[in-house]
């Protein structure tokens, strides 16, 4: 059996920042949507059942430049606005960051640790506040 294919670290910084950038594609505000419900397999596969719980708007650009992790590369959001009225009461299980034009690029899990994006809590109500100070993206340098 063959061993994985493997990447540079400065081939992920560079496959981070394209990944990244697509945020800033479009006419609009790109924003991290926090939803509950199952999440679906693939960015691109439309939501079903899901109910929306926060949107938090991006800084644009979104991202700065992927930095070398050694190993691994990583990119930290610029400030993200909080949503001062929750549109929903439920569990967070999982975001989807769209880009300007409303089109999702990267999707992931939420909890409180260990997830692709970390709340204080999962548990959001109608009207509160939600807030994320901080949002790190990683690739994988791979041997």
């Amino acid at each position: 059996m063959a061993a994985a294919m493997g990447i540079s670290n400065a081939a992920a910084i560079a496959a981070l920042d394209a990944k990244v950038d697509k945020l800033d594609v479009g006419v609009g505000t790109a924003a991290i949507k926090i939803y509950s419900g199952t999440r679906p397999d693939k960015v691109d596969t439309a939501l079903s059942g899901n109910t929306l719980l926060a949107t938090l708007n991006l800084t644009n650009p979104a991202f700065g430049a992927a930095v070398d992790a050694a190993p691994n590369a990583t990119a930290t959001a610029n400030a993200i606005s909080d949503d001062t009225s929750a549109d929903a009461t439920g569990t967070a299980s999982f975001f989807r960051a769209v880009d300007r034009g409303g089109t999702g690029v990267i999707d992931g899990n939420v909890g409180t640790t260990g997830e692709d994006l970390n709340l204080d809590s999962v548990s959001i109500t109608i009207g509160q506040t939600v807030s994320i100070t901080s949002w790190v993206v990683t690739e994988k340098e791979e041997p």
